[in-house]
């Protein structure tokens, strides 16, 4: 009889509750070990296009195969028939898309790149996430995993170790090198809206307050990555949450936000004439683009004259580069120079024309951009009605504005930048949430899916 209580206290010690948070969050660690892969250094090259995988590539592989077991172990249907449709269409549209490459290692490449990003690991992420305390968790990761790489950027802008901009070496990057100059900016953006979603909709003031603190701090990396793109997704996203989060709270904040800019930039003149001049050419791409917008708009030009001369199927999967010259005015450069975070200078081929919607158009067609970004705009619409449904019950409105805001700013994104890099597995654990939010039963606590 005395053995019993002595064993309990054992359990009951110190080690007992970290254990338990272990046992309790083990079906997602594979996410959370997946975006922890994006915070080591890669080697050099990691970045290049044809590049080997890098770690977080194979560890997403691993993350599907150990969701797959589970599914199979427990005997039911992991997904509904709304899931299914939405995640159906892009396995549909990619794989009559490969039909239509020039060679069967592009078909494969393709068809394994764009299932992995839109299809497997967004599935695998909506079958391990199980509740919104999982949900939460995995957000809490990506703040992690941007103020890690935010803190290295802020490093390398101090220090002048980053890659090259305007001649310095001053572009905040994080470990992601200046092979892929929007890695950092992307993960960074990925954190801050985490944060503010977790800031403005968290019931208990402690996770509410670190996460203002985390936001904060992460618009100085955000800067310093001088990513239009991403500043531009970024402001709509968090405008949007602020809005969606309440019509009297938003004003107030968006009028705090908007006199403290004033003061900061106009009064004490914060921010470098760099940083100035970056943020003030947003509104002169059209009348005095420098070189890196005239390439892009060539580029897009060129995307669009393959989609007119193949309007159904397009040139074919990972064709772009093949079909480049021959659609592209003289107006586009030879490459981007590529410098600065210990890279030395090279010229990197453009090979996309960095826009998603245009890339899929000018390689798969009309009918499959129409499936594929049908199936993101479904994502978009089922996740705002379950917005409002948060609202409604009061419970659940930080995992609505971090999924609707995670897919807002994605979707933006799209429209300066497509797939490709090491920082693009995130782009699936992004999509993942936002499946998880808008299709899952769990995200609304309804008890169908109480326990898989």
């Amino acid at each position: 009889m005395t053995a019993v209580p002595a064993f309990t206290e054992v359990r009951a010690g110190p080690a007992a509750p970290w254990w338990r948070a272990v046992r309790r969050a083990g079906p997602v660690l594979p996410v959370l070990l997946l975006i922890g892969m994006l915070a080591l250094p890669l080697g050099p090259g990691a970045g290049d296009e044809g590049s080997a995988l890098t770690p977080a590539d194979a560890v997403s592989g691993l993350a599907v195969v150990f969701c797959a077991v589970r599914a199979v172990r427990g005997g039911h249907r992991p997904l509904t028939r709304t899931a299914y449709v939405v995640l159906g269409l892009p396995v549909l549209a990619v794989a009559v898309a490969a039909l239509g490459a020039d060679s069967s290692s592009n078909a494969l490449l393709g068809l394994v790149r764009y299932y992995q990003i839109f299809v497997l690991v967004p599935a695998t992420v909506l079958l391990l996430v199980r509740d919104r305390k999982d949900f939460r968790l995995v957000g809490w990761a990506l703040i992690a995993l941007a103020l890690w790489q935010g803190s290295i950027g802020v490093y390398q802008y101090l220090t002048g170790t980053g890659a090259s901009y305007a001649g310095e070496d001053i572009r905040a990057v994080g470990t992601f090198g200046a092979t892929d100059v929007m890695g950092m900016s992307t993960v960074v953006a990925y954190g801050l809206i985490c944060a503010v979603a977790l800031a403005l909709g968290s019931g208990s003031p402690r996770p509410r307050l670190t996460a203002l603190a985390c936001a904060l701090g992460l618009l100085v990396p955000l800067a310093l990555s001088f990513s239009r793109g991403a500043w531009i997704a970024t402001a709509v996203a968090c405008v949007l949450q602020i809005v969606l989060a309440g019509a009297r709270r938003a004003a107030k904040l968006l009028a705090v936000g908007a006199a403290a800019a004033v003061v900061l930039v106009g009064g004490f003149g914060v921010g470098t004439s760099m940083l100035q001049e970056r943020l003030s050419s947003i509104t002169q791409v059209t009348a005095t683009p420098d070189q890196s917008v005239t390439d892009r708009y060539t580029m897009w030009a060129a995307a669009i004259d393959m989609w007119e001369e193949h309007p159904a199927t397009g040139v074919g999967l990972k064709n772009f580069p093949a079909y480049r010259d021959s659609h592209a005015s003289i107006a586009l450069s030879a490459g981007s120079d590529v410098a600065g975070a210990g890279a030395a200078f090279h010229r990197q081929p453009l090979l996309s024309p960095h826009n998603m919607y245009l890339l899929v158009l000018s390689e798969q067609g009309l009918l499959c951009l129409c499936a594929i970004a049908g199936s993101w705009a479904a994502l978009l619409v089922c996740g705002m009605r379950r917005l409002a449904a948060a609202h409604r019950r009061a419970r659940g409105l930080d995992c609505a504005l971090l999924a609707c805001g995670l897919l807002t700013w994605q979707l933006i994104d799209f429209a300066y930048a497509d797939i490709g890099g090491p920082s693009t597995v995130l782009t699936a654990v992004v999509f993942g949430l936002a499946a998880w939010w808008a299709l899952a039963p769990a995200a609304l606590g309804e008890e169908a899916a109480a326990r898989r």
